[in-house]
């Protein structure tokens, strides 16, 4: 009888008239083994599963050898057939139950273990056990056949994106390099792993898994500078050190452009900063690249590609960290925007047109009574300083008069607490790290002012202001001003820049009443941090100092031992990183010079949640700043737990932030102008325990008066200044016989 029939029966779905008519046609030939394998499957796909393998094992009963292993082979060609059928043409559901039924029978066939992991992925409903259950690891270390490269790119593309710390992934990443050798696709395996290292390390925040990949890569390309800059970034930010320095310098040792090395000059420099005890050889390595950025200047490089752009924003970062010189510091930090600006340019003129013409076109068209619409971007707006820091700007917006939207520079299908609550206060959201699809976003939701929160700390940010997607740019908050010619404010106060600032500042400085930033306060956990782990005495005075090693510079080191050493009795707490050897090698031998016993300082590690972190200060009498780059956050933080704080004003922004804090908290006490002062200021407070007790007093009563704990108040400063930029605006840009209509 002829297959036809029953045939088109299955393929229609008509599963109980297709199993009556291949039960006919196997009565009538019952020789043919096709008709078998195809009830099987129409068995199979009706939810019989032990009846189709009944079905098969009938068909092959009584076979000889040879004749079972041929039949084995045109049941597994079958059903490859028909999976791939399902999938295409009729339900990806049917395709997966047969590829798994084929996995079950036939578990040594990689390709097709591959595609069920794929179509899991595909259908979102991926289980780790299936990874296992593949069996990819052994069947890989044991592969002699080729396998479907691209497949298997594409499932370890998706594994990575949804669950990249998965152990067996990494070993299964190692064990594929040798079979992408010699492999067409080996670029594009590079190019996938690069990129997923990017993702994972940045966004999905696991740099160790991230640096591992890139190591992974490198196998293939050892000389690949993206991959060696990736690779020696992601050690760094994994707290992994000396493999940082040690990537650091292998990168710069590969590049050889001017715009590459200096780059690569600062991830030596950011690999040695971060230690907190390399500073004599991180000064060398700055004065090198100090250099190369005059070199750099004097020839204005016009080829540089928008990867080089990218990188070179920031190049200048660690500036701040090595001198309070403001005036000098802007004037190279803008020359360098300004070639990159430059050079941005060449590689985007259509898109810059675009969004020109688009501001002028929109101000002569706009309705007089629409609301302003505010867009917020950032990297940041999660858990991270800057997303503590920003709530209360959202959560008091005025709705009835602005808009607000955020453009997060994440991946779409990212989650995270604290960015969830943002999207939740905002009008509209969108995430993307592509910077055109940022920009473009921008641009079309027609945000009249942009706010950007990261300055020069993160790439993307900076690629997606200098192509002006809104008519009104701004940075706050993230850092100091950037010096990029396309934003035209930075907001600030009276306090945290100098009265002739804007005489080195290329944006307009705003300077708010009270303070550049305030919050109404934050959640505080429960202590895990007690002297008597330390070993401290319940009468003794402790100090305490929290933060990273690029603000641990030697000079003002020497002054908190100085401190300590006049304080009788008194403890030194540093919290750094998890690693801090080189941070401990460097306070223990400059106690030894001050005179400071060693067993007065006690090293602590990272918290693992910000509330345990805050509740922990409590452990401190007193709090010493750092200097030439404050403390931001965790001076607030500090303010809020009510400790008394010593900081040295500087001349930067970086060294007034907790000048500016201190004062919109209704506090002078430990405000030092001088090393002489700092000194001074915590030998007071370590040794009068009214002063002390006094500090604490004004500090608890300022949360409930104090401009800095005021978060409503600084809404609607910042919505206040929103206000009158947008008059400006329009003043400047719209004839004055539209301005009433616009």
């Amino acid at each position: 009888m002829s297959l036809d029939h029953p045939h088109s029966l299955y393929r229609s779905g008509q599963y109980a008239e297709a199993v009556q008519q291949y039960e006919t046609a196997i009565q009538e030939n019952v020789d043919c083994k096709e008709n078998y394998w195809y009830l099987g499957i129409v068995l199979l796909l009706g939810g019989q599963h032990e009846e189709a393998q009944a079905t098969w094992l009938m068909a092959m009963f009584g076979g000889e050898d040879y004749e079972i292993e041929q039949w084995q082979h045109e049941l597994l060609d079958i059903l490859k057939h028909e999976a791939f059928f399902q999938e295409i043409n009729v339900d990806v559901n049917h395709g997966l139950i047969i590829r798994e039924k084929i996995q079950e029978l036939f578990p040594d066939l990689l390709d097709n273990n591959l595609q069920v992991l794929r179509l899991h992925l595909q259908r979102k409903t991926y289980q780790r056990e299936q990874l296992e259950a593949a069996n990819l690891i052994e069947l890989i270390q044991h592969h002699a056949e080729p396998f479907d490269h691209l497949l298997f790119m594409v499932v370890i593309q998706e594994l990575l994106n949804i669950d990249p710390t998965h152990e067996p992934l990494l070993e299964l990443i190692q064990l594929s390099i040798p079979f992408f050798e010699q492999s067409s696709h080996q670029l594009d395996y590079i190019n996938l792993l690069g990129q997923a290292a990017k993702n994972i390390g940045y966004i999905q925040y696991q740099p160790e898994i991230a640096a591992a990949i890139c190591e992974a890569a490198l196998q293939l390309d050892p000389t690949n500078t993206e991959l060696t800059a990736s690779r020696a970034e992601f050690y760094q930010n994994g707290d992994q050190y000396y493999k940082g320095i040690e990537a650091a310098k292998k990168h710069l040792a590969l590049v050889t452009s001017l715009a590459d090395r200096i780059d690569a000059m600062k991830l030596v420099l950011k690999s040695l900063v971060i230690t907190g005890g390399r500073w004599d050889e991180s000064t060398a390595v700055f004065q090198e690249q100090q250099t190369l950025f005059e070199k750099f200047v004097r020839i204005q490089p016009q080829d540089l590609s928008l990867e080089q752009v990218s990188r070179l924003f920031n190049s200048y970062f660690f500036a701040p960290y090595f001198h309070d010189q403001p005036e000098q510091t802007h004037h190279i930090q803008q020359q360098i925007t300004q070639i990159c600006a430059e050079n941005t340019a060449r590689h985007t003129p259509q898109r810059q047109a675009r969004f020109r013409q688009g501001h002028r076109d929109r101000l002569s068209t706009r309705p007089a009574d629409r609301k302003l619409r505010i867009g917020y971007l950032s990297f940041c707006l999660r858990r991270h300083s800057v997303g503590w820091l920003a709530r209360a700007l959202f959560q008091h917006s005025d709705r009835e008069k602005y808009d607000t939207y955020a453009y997060l520079v994440t991946m779409p299908e990212h989650q995270e607490s604290l960015q969830d609550w943002y999207i939740s206060q905002v009008n509209g959201a969108f995430k993307s790290t592509n910077v055109a699809s940022l920009a473009d976003a921008i641009f079309e939701d027609e945000i009249d002012i942009l706010i950007e929160l990261d300055s020069i700390t993160v790439d993307t940010t900076c690629s997606v202001v200098i192509l002006k997607p809104a008519p009104i740019q701004v940075t706050w908050l993230g850092w100091d001003a950037s010096g990029i010619p396309t934003i035209d404010y930075f907001i600030a106060d009276d306090y945290v820049l100098p009265d002739d600032a804007q005489d080195y500042y290329q944006e307009k400085i705003v300077r708010l009443p009270n303070s550049y930033i305030a919050c109404d306060g934050f959640e505080v956990g429960l202590p895990t941090l007690r002297r008597e782990d330390l070993d401290i005495p319940t009468e003794a005075i402790t100090f305490y100092s929290v933060q990273k090693g690029y603000k641990r510079h030697p000079d003002t080191m020497r002054f908190q031992l100085e401190i300590i050493k006049n304080v009788p009795g008194s403890y030194f707490l540093i919290k750094g990183s998890n690693d801090t050897e080189d941070m401990e090698k460097a306070f223990l031998a400059l106690a030894d010079v001050v005179g400071v016993e060693r067993d007065r300082l006690k090293f602590l590690g990272v918290d693992l949640a910000e509330a345990n972190h805050r509740a922990n200060m409590a452990i401190a009498d007193i709090i010493l700043d750092t200097y030439p780059y404050n403390g931001a956050t965790t001076t607030m933080e500090t303010l809020w737990m009510g400790i008394p704080l010593v900081t040295r004003v500087g001349q930067q922004f970086a060294a007034r932030n907790s000048y500016t804090m201190m004062l919109n908290a209704g506090i002078t006490e430990g405000i030092a102008h001088s090393a002489a002062d700092y000194v001074d200021w915590g030998v007071k407070l370590g040794t009068d325990a009214e002063l002390r007790q006094q500090v604490m007093l004004k500090l608890r009563a300022a949360r409930r008066s104090a401009p800095l704990w005021n978060g409503r108040q600084f809404a609607r400063n910042m919505e206040a200044a929103y206000d009158q930029m947008w008059a400006d605006y329009v003043a400047a840009n719209l004839p004055e016989s539209d301005r009433e209509s616009g």
